[in-house]
């Protein structure tokens, strides 16, 4: 088989710049545009987009329900442009189409803090049963990572990962996966609860909910990717124990000659 050519350094500074792009892009459309949408006086500039939508209770309802939908449209037309079918890729389009009709539950105070962490609960949920079955969730970021391998590799993946011991450690990865992201979306509703106090339909209820929208999507992916670094270290530690030094199921190049 035909080994695809390795790329020239210029081609790999520009694949490497053509990556900044897109992750300008994800920050623009899920943080700075709604931050600026839910703004009652952007940039001190007395501009109000609840003002264009109408004004008073209706603009601010508009420009909240607006703040929701754009990163799920926009979540949606990376999906349909690049034509990504990946696991991975539809559980987040899963997760932005939750959020998006959420967005039309209008309430404020304690169920707002449970409203706005729903994504989390209920993927954490969705993980945690899974980890009783025959397919841990936990299992698509191993299927997501072979997809670019050879159909060698692959065969050598896809019987690693059917061996009781790594299963084994797929279901406990699985688990602290969902505790993880469970706990982010609890100090998420707290930091909701705390600071988002005005009644929905306000100036004020906008202005909060795009503060804690800045303040928490830093520390949130933090959390996250706590999770799923201990995840993967679970993971590792089992190939290797399994399978003997050396062994990853991230390369799986590294299991040839190791499988029964």
């Amino acid at each position: 088989m035909t080994q695809p050519r390795s790329q020239s350094p210029a081609a790999s500074r520009k694949s490497a710049q053509g990556a900044v792009p897109q992750t300008i892009r994800d920050l623009i459309f899920t943080l700075l545009i709604p931050i600026a949408v839910l703004s009652p006086n952007l940039l001190s500039s007395g501009f109000s987009f609840a003002d264009l939508f109408g004004g008073g209770r209706v603009g601010n309802v508009r420009a909240y329900l607006a703040a929701a939908l754009i990163p799920v449209a926009y979540v949606a037309w990376d999906l349909l442009k690049n034509r990504n079918v990946s696991p991975v890729a539809l559980l987040g389009g899963a997760g932005a189409l939750v959020g998006g009709a959420l967005a039309f539950w209008y309430v404020d105070g304690f169920w707002y803090a449970v409203k706005d962490s729903a994504r989390s609960y209920l993927l954490g949920l969705a993980f945690l049963i899974s980890a009783g079955t025959r397919l841990p969730l936990f299992r698509i970021f191993l299927d997501t990572a072979s997809l670019s391998e050879s159909p060698e590799k692959r065969s050598l993946m896809q019987r690693a990962l059917g061996d009781p011991a790594i299963h084994r450690a797929i279901a406990n990865a699985t688990v602290v996966f969902a505790l993880v992201d469970i706990v982010s979306g609890l100090v998420n509703s707290f930091v909701n609860y705390q600071r988002v106090t005005a009644e929905f339909g306000s100036d004020a209820f906008n202005a909060q909910v795009a503060e804690v929208n800045a303040v928490m999507r830093l520390p949130s992916m933090g959390i996250s990717l706590l999770g799923v670094g201990i995840a993967f270290w679970l993971l590792h530690r089992a190939a290797v124990a399994r399978f003997g030094p050396g062994a990853s199921l991230f390369d799986p190049s590294t299991l040839a000659g190791r499988l029964d």
